[in-house]
């Protein structure tokens, strides 16, 4: 078994309490202004940023440190044409019969259907593949542990980045999603896991009216 290497940690920042206060309450505020959006402007976003989105993402915790996650970034209109058409495929069939009802009653608030327009409206479709396994240099295959939690962790730190730029998403999970496998060609180690569009809010977009549950219901101290 190899021995690890340790150097120093010297990238921490240590704030004083009141400017931590801020900073936490600052935070929260901006992610609180999030909302899942289903209808996208076709204005252009710089490729850097959506880059740098993926850069923030890929500093997530992972089991292992296997970073078992692959960000597809499709601008093409055909390849997301293509993307659009398989997914309501899905979504029709989901939505007339292999939805159970208590699903579909829960979903009806939210007002979604088979049709995602916005798949080929939104500048960019970033597809997060999981990647049960991984395959080195020399084409030995090894396991990746804990993979949708450390996939997971990396998906909500790039929602979480792309909101904080100034942009909007959409967490799209149509079922089953083994098309944006073959559309996009990615090896069988990996597994779609999000469809995630990306860019700014259609000018007259409009979103449910829901609320989020309130700390006392999403925390308790011992």
């Amino acid at each position: 078994m190899s021995q690890p290497d340790f150097v120093p940690y010297t990238d921490f920042v240590e704030y004083e309490e009141e400017e931590q206060a801020q900073r936490s309450v600052d935070f929260y505020k901006m992610l609180d202004r999030r909302r899942s959006i289903r209808a996208f402007s076709d204005r252009k976003v710089e490729l850097s940023v959506l880059q740098n989105c993926i850069r923030a993402a890929g500093t997530a915790p992972s089991g292992a440190h296997m970073q078992p996650w692959h960000f597809v970034v499709v601008s093409n209109p055909d390849t997301k044409r293509k993307i659009r058409i398989a997914a309501e495929k899905e979504e029709q069939a989901f939505y007339s019969g292999r939805a159970p009802e208590p699903w579909l009653e829960a979903l009806s608030k939210l007002g979604t259907d088979e049709h995602k327009p916005y798949l080929e409206t939104a500048p960019y479709l970033v597809v997060l593949f999981a990647q049960n396994y991984g395959i080195d240099a020399d084409g030995v295959r090894h396991k990746h542990y804990y993979v949708s939690e450390s996939v997971g962790i990396a998906a909500g730190m790039f929602i979480a980045a792309v909101q904080y730029a100034g942009l909007a998403t959409l967490t799209h999970t149509p079922s089953p999603m083994k098309f944006l496998s073959e559309i996009l060609e990615r090896p069988e180690s990996e597994r779609p896991y999000l469809l995630l569009p990306v860019g700014y809010p259609a000018q007259d977009v409009t979103v449910p009216d829901i609320e989020r549950k309130p700390l006392t219901e999403i925390a308790s101290y011992r």
